[in-house]
């Protein structure tokens, strides 16, 4: 079950029309540094779309990344959602590829506020450790999704 979709063994949702039906508990303008947001599209467009990613030191919560939508779900509890970056303001993103990218954060639970900056730290750390090649992630932590 997925934000109280019941998918079936085969089934492929895609993510956006499961993402459309969840009503945000709070949604609040945010920026995410320009490391991080270039480390997701180079992994994105070298290693897969969409791809899962184990967050360290956060137990049970993985993101789930595609072009237009970060998506942090708790994996102990049937991938429910915890909160999700989206609608990124990429407009003059080419010509300052330095600068924070806009955004909008929308939380699920109760709890998000608390781990929404420490969440997107790790995210920003595996992403690059990944991308870098200095150091191997553990196994697993980087997953392409197969459509």
């Amino acid at each position: 079950m997925i934000g109280g979709l019941e998918l079936g063994e085969h089934a492929l949702i895609p993510m956006s029309e499961i993402f459309d039906k969840l009503q945000p508990l709070r949604t609040m303008a945010k920026t995410i540094e320009a490391n991080c947001y270039n480390h997701a599209r180079l992994a994105l467009s070298r290693i897969a779309n969409p791809l899962r990613v184990i967050l360290p030191d956060h137990r049970g919560l993985e993101v789930i990344l595609e072009n237009n939508l970060w998506l942090c779900v708790d994996t102990f509890n049937d991938d429910q959602p915890i909160m999700a970056w989206l609608d990124f303001d990429t407009r003059n993103h080419n010509q300052a590829l330095h600068e924070p990218v806009p955004c909008k954060l929308q939380l699920y639970h109760m709890h998000a506020g608390l781990v929404m900056g420490s969440a997107l730290d790790a995210l920003g750390i595996v992403l690059a450790e990944t991308l870098s090649g200095n150091t191997t992630p553990a196994k697993n932590e980087i997953t392409p999704i197969n459509k």
